[in-house]
């Protein structure tokens, strides 16, 4: 039997007014596009905007299998649903709720908490991070003798029922009599009184058994299960919903227990299981039932705050009190309810499934259900932790646009991840895994293992535009390996699409360069032929209803032509302790230098430098000399060498060294002649010879 809730109870009518206008919303949608080829669409892609980390926790899933962990590359795998709400670890058993017949079930092993700890296994030794329920609902699901099942409505003690587990269990009732009214049975008849010393005790088996969770092995604990519906999901065991004071009680008792006992998990609630919970406590929700939504006590209580930000409030003030953070990724399950959740893949249920993605992050989109406000929940959740508990993440834990078998959801599910991505949420995990091989399955795919060998959408979000999201939309990313990847969703239901799609901030050679093309369409995934990039523009036709993924390798750039370079040295013969003039000259042949460094340097016969001189921010054209005077005074007699060399600013590049520009013999100032030049002038004329060193003085002398 299936641990995973029904759909029936992912999207809910709350009223018989709200289902009411559910059935308009789906009335009223448009008929589907009929032409054969669709107006054209422009991708338009900067790489060089917005650019942000796209969190690889996003792609998360509820119960997904190794082989699917490992084939999908998907890092988180959480165990949740309504059925953890109630598991009792020492017997491996729970109760299904109203999901089925309220049964408490237990599973094959007799091993306590051996269920959960297959499942981290098989998370962890798939590459995944498991993600684990922690019941607070404070009841959780006992078995009958030798583990035999238990009804919370039994017929044989209850009565006739509008609903019995025929197949397997005749005596489960659905707690539901004839004549419709509720059954209010007796708790214990199928569960048994938890406290957080019961949970606490499975969580020190969890470190035993699996270890402590770390930074690098990470294990995440959630608080429970869509607390705002216990008292409907679990109307057996939970008379009354709790309020916006006994969810924190609870999150405060648990997490202080978990974090004294796995002290680096991760902690992740309120789980709320969707828009109302967000605004309202389950005490809230249930007495709303009765009053005909007209009235809200325990939020009036509250300073008519919504719930969602209240907790947060409350949690940062515990934290800065205590020092202790007891949320570490705030989060809510959000589930379309336009009926989308279903496996409806008509034209009108494609349409609404494109435009639905919207309530995700549009603040401008109408919800089109019961809802019927503008929800624009990832930024709002955004905005209220930025507001009340910074530093917290935020993630959506359970969430389905439905149609695992149908091109339309799996065109939504792309959608779904790409919005993701380029909001930045932090985690979310879809509800619950796909059939292998299904479209939604293998829209998945396209994002974390297009290529079967690891390949994926890139890790670094950035800007992609598009005209009208509800008929192309695109996302795009940057790879690690220099690789762009853009995702273009044609959710037109009829007809081909042109796309033209340009791309800037990306390098280009200006040759024609080979992008890959992976598309998604009819059911089936496979490589294309690559379509042709040329300036950083590609065109393409796709078919309707599919979902493409172009991947722009590393561009090829061809590096700068490297500048011929020639340098020599016009030098006299020296004397000691006289100034000798060097004229270096260089010239640059091929391609011009900017901002280059020449530089000139004079060595000994030991290959020791006894003088550098140097020039910066030298610019040259190509094919332009220039020559540079310097001059030195030699110390020594002997012969010297003149080296030149051509350096990139700051030294950066050596573009030329020239070993043996020139040369300069040096000969010794005689004595007198030195004596000479050390003395007082007497007269101009004796200042002019001793100014003109050593050898003129001589000549004049033999004269």
């Amino acid at each position: 039997m299936s641990r995973t809730a029904s759909s029936t109870n992912r999207a809910r009518c709350i009223s018989a007014a709200s289902c009411a206008a559910l059935a308009l919303a789906v009335v009223t949608t448009p008929a589907a596009h009929a032409a054969t080829t669709n107006p054209a669409a422009t991708v338009t892609v900067d790489l060089t905007a917005d650019r942000h980390a796209i969190d690889p926790g996003i792609y998360g899933l509820n119960f997904a299998t190794g082989a699917q962990l490992a084939d999908l590359r998907v890092p988180l795998n959480r165990s949740g649903g309504n059925t953890t709400s109630t598991y009792n670890w020492r017997l491996n058993a729970d109760n299904k709720g109203n999901d089925w017949y309220f049964e408490s079930i237990g599973y094959g092993s007799a091993v306590p908490g051996q269920l959960h700890d297959a499942f981290i296994t098989e998370s962890v030794g798939a590459g995944g991070r498991p993600m684990v329920t922690i019941p607070m609902m404070g009841r959780v699901a006992k078995l009958g003798p030798n583990r035999g099942k238990l009804a919370s409505y039994s017929v044989a003690k209850y009565g006739p029922q509008r609903a019995t587990d025929a197949q397997w269990m005749p005596d489960a009732g659905n707690g539901v009599r004839l004549d419709g009214t509720l059954i209010k049975g007796d708790p214990n008849d199928a569960s048994t009184p938890s406290v957080v010393a019961d949970q606490k005790a499975w969580i020190e088996h969890l470190v035993a058994t699996h270890g402590a969770a770390s930074a690098a092995k990470p294990r995440y604990y959630l608080y429970d299960n869509e607390p705002g519906l216990w008292a409907e999901t679990h109307r057996d065991m939970v008379a009354n919903g709790p309020t916006m004071q006994q969810l924190l009680d609870g999150i405060v008792a648990y997490g202080t227990m978990v974090r004294a006992t796995d002290p680096a998990a991760t902690l992740v609630g309120p789980e709320g299981w969707g828009w109302l919970d967000l605004k309202y406590s389950g005490a809230d929700q249930q007495a709303a039932r009765a009053n005909g939504w007209s009235s809200f006590p325990d939020r009036a209580a509250h300073g008519n705050v919504d719930q969602f930000p209240w907790l947060l409030q409350q949690l940062a003030a515990k934290e800065k009190a205590s020092g202790i953070r007891l949320l570490d990724v705030a989060t809510v399950h959000w589930y379309p309810q336009g009926g989308e959740f279903g496996d409806d893949g008509s034209a009108s249920m494609a349409l609404l499934r494109n435009r639905s993605t919207r309530q995700l992050w549009d603040p401008n989109y109408t919800e089109e259900s019961w809802i019927g406000v503008n929800t624009a929940a990832i930024p709002r959740l955004q905005q209220w932790v930025r507001d009340y508990y910074p530093g917290t993440k935020v993630g959506i834990t359970e969430y389905s646009w439905g149609g695992d078998s149908t091109m339309s959801g799996a065109v939504a599910q792309a959608d779904v991840l790409g919005i993701f991505g380029r909001t930045g949420l932090d985690l979310a995990n879809r509800w619950t895994t796909p059939p292998t091989g299904s479209p939604v399955y293998q829209a998945i795919k396209l994002y974390r293992n297009y290529d079967g060998l690891g390949s994926a959408f890139g890790d670094t979000s950035v800007r992609a535009t598009v005209a009208n999201p509800d008929n192309v939309a695109a996302f795009a990313a940057t790879r690690p390996d220099g690789a762009t990847t853009i995702m273009v969703l044609n959710k037109y239901v009829t007809g081909s699409t042109p796309v033209s799609v340009s791309v800037a901030g990306r390098t280009s050679s200006g040759a024609a360069e080979a992008a890959q093309v992976w598309q998604l369409a009819g059911g089936t995934s496979k490589r294309l032929s690559d379509v042709t990039v040329t300036d950083n523009k590609a065109s393409l036709t796709l078919p309707a209803q599919s979902v493409t993924l172009l991947v722009l390798p590393k561009p090829k750039t061809t590096p700068p032509p490297t500048p011929v370079v020639s340098s020599s040295a016009t030098t006299v013969a020296g004397t000691t302790g006289v100034v000798n003039p060097i004229k270096a000259m260089v010239k640059v042949a091929s391609a011009p230098i900017t901002g280059a460094i020449v530089d000139v340097e004079v060595y000994d016969s030991a290959n020791r430098k006894v003088f550098q001189k140097y020039y910066e921010g030298q610019d040259f054209t190509a094919g332009q000399s220039r020559s540079y005077s310097t001059s030195w005074t030699p110390a020594a007699a002997g012969t010297y060498t003149v080296k030149i060399g051509v350096f990139k600013a700051a030294w950066a590049q050596q573009y030329h060294w020239n070993n043996a520009a020139g040369k300069v013999v040096v000969s010794r100032l005689s004595k007198q002649l030195s004596n000479m030049a050390t003395s007082t002038p007497t007269s101009p004329r004796d200042a002019q010879l001793a100014s003109v060193g050593g050898v003129v003085w001589n000549a004049a002398r033999r004269r």
